[in-house]
């Protein structure tokens, strides 16, 4: 609101000074003042023009700009020298100065993303943090969804990133003839447009590729490599491959474990046995965060829930697992 106020009182005042001063021969003042609230407006429009544009892009444009005015300042020299009229020799002059700035300002903009700021001066070192703190998402997490939960929650800062050979990926996934595969990219793509539309989750597709690389998970390692930055997964393998090349990982199914509560011995709980153990006598339960609990001499007791006592807890590579043993009232739980 504040910025609408001051573009406001900058047209009217140039205006006001047009409507006095009367510039290039204007004959009224309100012809004056027209054409100042017109040039107020161009000004502004080509600041809100600049304002889009990126750091480097902004650094490229002016860069751009003055070598072109060095140049055709120099080719001036040349045309000063040579045997044309007065008029024409300066309306070559003005030419060659709009032609090589305009040339210099398009290509200087264009290449500016391959400039690195950060190498000017710490002053504009805040450009490069941005991407650091982004984070490069997989196909698997993407397919898998908690990470939508995840980010809404405000858990994961910085930009998620999800680069185009992924979101193919997701495409061919999505148009499978496999039931369960479509099933499974479909949801993807929908996990996408949700974390797209919540105000919260700053989530960006970029192009970046590396058409000599062919695996999409060897894509994604350089791509983290190039932008300085983590990727999120919940695949095994690309979790072994990523340390291997030295990229930081995030994996959910790491988080998720951390998250699940802790069980000591001894702490009781109730359990609903669901299905026999792989052991004699033994039946399974779950708790409510999907952690196996086991319980001996339970195998009778499927469908019903009762009272244990955890004798042991178990750490693997899928997860915990929890061993315990009824209490002398365990067949009574379930009416509790």
């Amino acid at each position: 609101m504040d910025l609408v106020v001051l573009r406001l009182l900058f047209v009217i005042l140039f205006a006001t000074v047009c409507y006095f001063l009367r510039p290039f021969g204007i004959q009224t003042g309100w012809e004056g003042a027209a054409v100042g609230a017109a040039a107020a407006g161009a000004v502004i429009v080509f600041e809100l023009r600049v304002r889009a544009l990126t750091l480097r892009r902004l650094i490229g444009a002016v860069a751009g700009s003055v070598l072109g005015i060095i140049g055709a300042a120099l080719f001036c020299l040349v045309l000063r020298s040579a045997p044309l009229p007065g008029t024409n020799s300066a309306v070559l002059q003005i030419f060659v100065l709009l032609l090589m700035t305009y040339v210099g300002l398009l290509v200087g903009a264009s290449k500016g993303d391959l400039l690195n700021p950060a190498a000017l001066g710490t002053v504009f070192s805040g450009d490069k943090p941005s991407r650091r703190s982004s984070k490069v998402l997989d196909t698997s997490v993407i397919i898998d969804g908690r990470i939508a939960d995840i980010a809404e929650a405000g858990f994961i800062d910085g930009m998620l990133v999800v680069p185009e050979f992924v979101l193919r990926e997701l495409q061919v996934v999505a148009d499978s003839t496999d039931g369960s595969k479509r099933q499974r990219g479909r949801r993807g793509l929908d996990m996408l447009q949700r974390m797209q539309s919540n105000e919260k989750v700053l989530v960006q597709i970029v192009p970046d590729d590396f058409p000599s690389i062919r695996e999409v998970d060897l894509k994604l390692l350089e791509l983290a490599k190039k932008w300085e930055a983590k990727v999120v997964t919940n695949d095994f393998n690309l979790n072994k491959v990523a340390h291997l090349h030295h990229v930081d990982v995030l994996n959910i199914n790491d988080l998720a474990n951390a998250l699940k509560p802790v069980v000591l011995p001894g702490e009781r709980m109730n359990v609903l046995i669901l299905k026999e153990g792989k052991e004699y006598n033994q039946g399974v339960g779950y708790l409510d965060d999907g952690t196996m609990v086991v319980v001996d001499h339970a195998r009778k007791l499927i469908g019903r829930t009762v009272a244990i006592s955890v004798t042991s807890v178990l750490q693997t590579a899928s997860g915990k697992m929890i061993f315990g043993k009824m209490d002398e009232n365990g067949k009574q739980a379930e009416a509790l």
